[in-house]
């Protein structure tokens, strides 16, 4: 087995492409050791006491560090984890669940809930694809009084070029295709 590395824009933050699917279904996102202890793979790769977050979507995962450790030295024993893994053959525990927020059910007007499903139509066919390119993920938080709220996931989350992806790119695509947005913010930077 051979796993690809990309960087990301997070300089923090690795891409790791096993070359097979590792979930079916969703993302799963582990930002501590505690929040790991139900995944078979984030929680080895937890073990590493470099290792800050964990990020697992359909066919790819990212690895995020601490600070003051540099990928040269964290890498080759980031790869012999994610490689021994699935060479031992195991299969990911991905109940969708972990590490994720249970989120609110919100009642919106038939107006805010025509808005909300142009969102999701635009997140998922335009934005996500895109981010996920980048190693990581965008979530539709809610919509109020014309301000949506985004969570940025993965390689996303805590990336310095996050906020001018978020004001320059998706604010101006979901103003373009749909004037009654106000802004994006996003709910975890």
């Amino acid at each position: 087995m051979f796993i690809q590395t990309e960087t990301t824009p997070n300089p923090s933050t690795l891409k790791f492409l096993p070359g097979k699917t590792i979930i079916t279904s969703g993302n799963l996102e582990f930002k501590t050791k505690i929040d790991a202890e139900k995944n078979n793979l984030a929680k080895k790769l937890f073990v590493n006491e470099n290792v800050a977050g964990v990020f697992i979507s359909k066919d790819f995962l990212t690895v995020t560090k601490n600070e003051g450790v540099d990928w040269e030295s964290l890498k080759p024993s980031i790869l012999s984890i994610i490689l021994d893994f699935f060479s031992e053959g195991n299969e990911v525990t991905s109940n969708i669940t972990e590490g994720k927020k249970s989120k609110q059910s919100i009642n919106y007007s038939e107006k805010d809930q025509e808005i909300v499903d142009k969102i999701m139509e635009l997140l998922d066919e335009r934005i996500k694809p895109a981010v996920a390119q980048d190693g990581g993920d965008i979530s539709f938080v809610k919509l109020e009084e014309g301000v949506v709220f985004l969570e940025l996931r993965g390689a996303c989350s805590g990336c310095p070029s996050s906020t001018i992806t978020l004001k320059s790119g998706i604010e101006n695509m979901l103003k373009y295709y749909i004037p009654e947005i106000v802004s994006v913010e996003a709910v975890n930077q």
